[in-house]
């Protein structure tokens, strides 16, 4: 029996508000993140429901904090937690926050939903990710309602500012040099996952740029001339370049 499973039927009388899905991506992205104790954010309390889950589910001794813009969630702390009391959009909270606090291996922003507050604490928080860890932004459906900054391909939607992040990932690549440059957040997104209204971003420090392998003969081979190449084309095209 998965542990989410389990602990929705040994919850108290803190309201618990999650979409059904969730938890499936919570066991996909987060198990990993058990087997020692971590550093875990999430931004919004609510009425405090999500904070004996999480505590369970993570290693003892791992130092959870939670954050919300209602004074009267910080009732919600138990012993092993923190709740601190600000705006996620207050990019000074966000550093006092991160240097009592951080660096996290897991951010999950369940607060506003407010598509410029998730890209603000995305950006704020994300220096403050550590490496090979996780920032986890969900309820995006947001990005599709305009009530909350969004509507469909609104370029201030988060779901369009995650897209970019994708284009940005695999800027060492670029063969268009004035268009779309080399882009630093590069050497640190190892992946930009979509799930249904769950977007998560992966972080993996990444000094070098990305090599290709030759093996052959038991020979193996190293060579990055690929990035340096301008104007390809495919190996694979017909005559007439199709």
């Amino acid at each position: 029996m998965s542990y989410f499973s389990d602990y929705l039927k040994r919850t108290d009388d803190r309201m618990l508000s999650k979409w059904v899905h969730y938890f499936e991506v919570y066991e996909r992205e987060m198990t990993r993140f058990r087997q020692r104790p971590i550093s875990f954010l999430e931004i919004g309390v609510f009425k405090g429901g999500s904070i004996p889950m999480w505590k369970g589910f993570f290693a003892e001794g791992s130092r959870l904090t939670f954050v919300d813009i209602d004074p009267d969630c910080a009732q919600h702390a138990e012993e092993g937690t923190s709740v601190e009391i600000g705006n996620q959009a207050d990019p000074d909270f966000l550093a006092q926050l991160a240097e009592k606090h951080g660096p996290f291996d897991v951010i999950l922003d369940d607060g506003s939903h407010v598509c410029a507050h998730q890209i603000a604490s995305f950006e704020a928080l994300w220096p403050h990710i550590s490496d090979r860890g996780i920032y986890v932004v969900e309820d995006c459906h947001t990005s599709y309602w305009p009530g909350f900054g969004g509507g469909y391909r609104n370029e201030a939607s988060w779901i369009e500012y995650a897209k970019r992040l994708v284009d940005r990932m695999h800027s060492w690549y670029t063969d268009q040099d004035a268009m779309f440059p080399f882009d630093e957040i590069a050497k640190e997104v190892q992946g930009v996952r979509f799930y249904d209204s769950i977007t998560v971003v992966e972080k993996h420090q990444k000094p070098e740029p990305p090599t290709t392998l030759y093996a052959q003969n038991g020979k193996v081979t190293l060579s990055r001339r690929a990035l340096a190449v301008r104007g390809r084309k495919s190996a694979f095209a017909g005559k007439d370049g199709t």
